[in-house]
């Protein structure tokens, strides 16, 4: 059956190309692209390429869209693989009916009136009576051939003229209302939707034209109109430029999103042929799905004034839920005044170039926008913002990029806000203390307390297998002393450590034996519940705290299915060792004094 062309284009978006190859093939990347050996034909060395939306062999010519690997791969027909990959995507397949293969007609018609247009409007802007919306154009520094590769019109200055022109063509009034070119009145009279305006065609991803952008010539409002929504045209749906801007990002450029039609022409002029625009709205979740099919980390443009910070804190919001380690953001900032247009002009693609390198990734953007310009003192108020961060985190699906997002983010939080009356400088100064040093430093007190109480281990075995310790001395006393523990006729530490200094840990346990500066509860004399706690301190500022987080939420959620005691232990165990370290985070560092 003939299914719509709008439901195939959507089930494509949806099928990311990578990901459905990957199950049969192993890809590697390879620039913006992934490569890997061809499934359709033995192959020693890789000569199988993927793009964003399609496939192609270069040793047997295979080739084709995701609908075509799904049958070439299991032999099946064209709606096997479509029913197949409907059913990956959650998409229902529209049902064969009458309406439905006249809607598929309809739109197969509509995009040929919208050609007609294109092509009218683009003869009648060469016209005297389009001279001057090209002296616009080309005042705003664009060339004829940029004039021509976007396709770039001239509406007329009168009612009627665009129907009066197509009707030679055999387009009829109600073609051109349902392609939203003309609109219906009150007392039932048809006009034409633009005049007296510069006309920008807008197309979808594979350069059909599916509506149109116009802008006024002179002081009336709205500057700019966007057609209505079609059925071939949807604003949520729909980038500006996109058809040219993935050809771009094929060839190297990166993927940029800014505010515009205007802004979106001078960046391809100027070189950067990744550059697109949303269509009169905030970007969508069905935009940025766009853009992560044709780019795994579009730059989002905005201007430096308050609506930008604005706009840019809605598309971080918009995008936290959707984002995965395959796919995220950047954001890039104007100078105060400045739109992309501007900027090239002034600075040419030099300085347009710097600004985009200095774009942020989207976790540091974060942290700016939430913050704002000045980081909060009053301790309501810095605990108030240290849970927004937090919250940010967790909108992110994937639980191991949200922690990374959470530690990111509090990182920056800490350093930020420190408390008030430490110094930075020491009143004997002294090399910051190196990071690794500190952990086997820490490492090695967390084992002695082992050492000297293994009566604790009943508790901390699980605990102490999941620590990633500093590889050398730490492992090696650590899997010695777990190797013990089933063996042990008693958990006794004089006979932990015999054991361990007759067997190939000997040199390790002493070294572990020897730290300077045991504290109290780690060694012999240690009572059993000081020791616990500061295992758990240890075991917290060794693991870290976004790690202990998810720990504590994973135990959490095991104790809430099994409910019993083993779970339950492990989920206090952790809630405590996470309040261990929480609290650590607000002592003074070793090189800061309180005055």
């Amino acid at each position: 059956m003939a299914l719509p062309q709008n439901f195939l284009d959507e089930l494509r978006v949806r099928t990311p190309m990578a990901s459905l190859v990957g199950r049969r093939v192993r890809l590697s990347k390879s620039g913006r692209n992934w490569k890997g050996l061809c499934p359709f034909h033995n192959e020693k060395s890789p000569s199988f390429y993927v793009y964003e939306d399609s496939f192609h062999c270069f040793g047997c010519g295979a080739h084709g869209d995701a609908f075509a690997f799904v049958m070439r791969a299991e032999g099946g027909g064209f709606m096997e693989a479509v029913e197949r990959l409907a059913g990956e995507a959650g998409l229902d397949i529209p049902k064969p009916t009458p309406e439905a293969a006249a809607r598929d007609r309809r739109a197969r018609d509509l995009h040929g009136v919208l050609q007609a247009a294109e092509a009218a409007y683009a003869r009648r802007l060469h016209l005297p009576e389009g001279a001057e919306a090209l002296a616009y154009l080309r005042n705003r520094g664009l060339t004829d051939e940029t004039i021509r590769k976007f396709g770039l019109g001239w509406s007329g200055a009168g009612r009627g003229a665009l129907a009066a022109e197509l009707r030679e063509e055999g387009i009829q009034q109600s073609q051109l209302l349902e392609a939203g070119l003309m609109q219906e009145r009150e007392e039932g009279r048809a006009v034409d939707l633009f005049f007296n305006r510069v006309m920008f065609p807008i197309r979808d991803r594979r350069g059909r034209s599916v509506s149109f952008g116009g802008r006024i010539l002179g002081d009336g409002q709205p500057k700019y109109v966007n057609g209505p929504e079609t059925a071939l045209f949807s604003k949520r749906r729909n980038l500006y430029a996109l058809d040219l801007a993935r050809e771009g990002v094929f060839r190297g450029a990166s993927l940029l999103v800014v505010e515009g039609y205007m802004d979106v022409i001078a960046l391809h002029q100027a070189g950067f042929g990744g550059a697109v625009a949303p269509l009169g709205t905030a970007l969508t979740e069905e935009q940025l799905n766009a853009l992560w099919q044709v780019s795994p980390e579009p730059v989002l443009c905005f201007d430096g004034d308050a609506a930008g910070t604005r706009a840019a804190a809605r598309a971080a919001e918009l995008a936290l839920p959707l984002l995965a380690p395959e796919r995220s953001l950047r954001f890039m900032t104007l100078p105060a005044g400045e739109d992309p247009d501007t900027l090239i002009r002034r600075s040419g693609a030099r300085g347009f170039q710097a600004a985009l390198e200095a774009a942020q990734p989207l976790s540091e953007a974060l942290f700016g926008l939430i913050v704002g310009g000045k980081a909060p003192t009053a301790p309501e108020a810095r605990a108030a913002l240290r849970n927004r961060l937090s919250a940010a985190a967790q909108t992110i699906p994937d639980k191991a990029l949200a922690s990374e997002f959470r530690r990111s983010l509090l990182d920056r939080f800490f350093s930020l806000t420190k408390r008030p009356g430490l110094r930075a400088v020491p009143r004997h100064p002294r090399p910051e203390p190196d990071r690794e040093a500190a952990q086997a430093k820490r490492a090695r007190i967390l084992l002695a307390i082992c050492l000297h109480h293994p009566e604790l281990l009943a508790d901390i075995e699980e605990p102490l297998l999941l620590l990633d310790l500093p590889a050398g001395a730490p492992q090696q006393v650590r899997n010695a002393l777990l190797a013990w523990v089933p063996e042990a006729s008693r958990l006794d530490s004089d006979e932990l450590i015999a054991h361990l200094a007759s067997g190939e840990a000997a040199s390790a346990s002493q070294w572990v034996l020897k730290v300077p500066d045991l504290p109290q509860e780690a060694g012999p004399g240690g009572q059993p519940k000081e020791a616990l706690d500061a295992f758990w301190q240890f075991f917290g500022f060794l693991r870290g705290e976004a790690e202990l987080a998810e720990d504590a939420r994973a135990a959490r959620e095991a104790f809430e299915a099994q409910g019993d005691v083993a779970t339950q232990t492990r989920l206090i165990r952790l809630t405590e060792a996470l309040d261990a370290l929480r609290r650590g985070e607000v002592e003074a560092e070793p090189n800061e004094t309180i005055e």
